[in-house]
């Protein structure tokens, strides 16, 4: 079998890289450009272009493969896709919205059930419970036990595609984004060398999403990161925890803003005004919320690295009493 490999992060990667050792024949691997990272904001590879390099595959880097959108270039990146001469088209995490013309290039292998599959994707939930483009962070944010791997034929929907392969995996209490990506990958890695395997054998057999059940995992943004302290306890444990590493969960100190990337709640009853420090000592920041008060054991400010609650507050005391906000008030649009 030869495939082609779409991808970007570390997610990506990680099957990129379980597909190779399984030996399975790579032609190219298409990933985003190189993007500025780091302090310095130098150009980085992405993590699917280093593992392609380090093992001798061709990469594409195609800004855009729709030919109403890319023109000249979107022909090229097709033109590369088609030379490949790839059964299937691979992807994960590719960061690109594939339009069926591109779907279709690969020669595709046979189902058991439904045809001819020509693209696979990895996805990051149990559809048809988040599709999108967080459904890590969104399982974690509402509160769900459990999540889990989706090998799907892919069509023009979003995440609409026939499933393949699934497998679940709890959602343990500490989970963060990071953490549960990372074991999303193994298993994601895991479970696309069996589906690989088995569509060379012809015994891969697709069915249809249920048709109830569907939720919409959008995309993370940086202003939903401030924290609401009239929300319960609960809820706002969950988002820090969803928002690690990005956009992380933010506070207002008068105008100064403050990170929040561990925190636990204790339940019960409110005990303050919302966001009221009610004690600041080595097990912690307590805020009262809604409901509930929220633990908060690692903290940042900015300039600064994470750190836990009984270095910040060494170095940045917060006195009992005080009220931390949220999203700060919009500017008045008069002046």
């Amino acid at each position: 079998m030869r495939i082609v490999f779409a991808g970007t992060p570390e997610f990506a990667a990680a099957a990129l890289q379980a597909i190779v050792d399984a030996g399975i024949d790579v032609a190219l691997a298409l990933t985003q450009p190189d993007r500025p990272a780091g302090r310095g904001m130098k150009l980085a590879p992405s993590a699917v272009k280093q593992v392609a390099l380090a093992r001798g595959i061709p990469v594409a880097t195609p800004a855009s493969l729709n030919l109403a959108k890319g023109g000249a270039a979107a022909a090229a990146g097709q033109a590369q896709l088609r030379a490949a001469a790839a059964d299937v088209l691979v992807v994960a995490a590719y960061g690109l919205i594939l339009p069926q013309s591109v779907l279709d290039i690969p020669r595709g292998v046979a189902d058991a059930g439904c045809g001819r599959i020509t693209a696979i994707n990895i996805h990051a939930s149990l559809l048809p419970r988040w599709r999108g483009a967080a459904p890590v962070a969104r399982a974690i944010e509402a509160g769900d036990s459990i999540t889990g791997i989706t090998i799907m034929q892919m069509d023009a929907g979003l995440d609409t595609g026939p499933m393949l392969l699934t497998e679940a995996t709890p959602i343990r209490s500490d989970d963060t984004t990071a953490i549960l990506t990372g074991r999303l990958a193994a298993l994601g890695a895991r479970l696309i060398v069996a589906a690989l395997s088995a569509a060379q054998a012809g015994q891969l057999r697709a069915a249809q999403q249920p048709a109830n059940g569907a939720t919409y995992a959008r995309k993370l943004d940086k202003g939903e990161s401030w924290l609401d302290f009239t929300q319960d306890a609960e809820v706002l444990a969950r988002r820090v925890r969803a928002f690690d590493p990005f956009p992380g969960a933010c506070a207002r100190r008068g105008e100064s803003m403050l990170k929040f990337w561990h925190a636990t709640a204790l339940p019960g009853p409110s005990l303050a005004a919302a966001g009221t420090v009610l004690a600041a000592s080595a097990d912690g920041l307590h805020l009262a919320c809604g409901r509930g008060t929220l633990v908060v054991t690692e903290l940042q400010r900015p300039g600064s690295r994470r750190m836990a609650a009984t270095e910040f507050l060494a170095g940045s005391p917060l006195r009992r009493g005080e009220v931390l906000r949220g999203r700060p008030p919009e500017p008045d649009a008069a002046t």
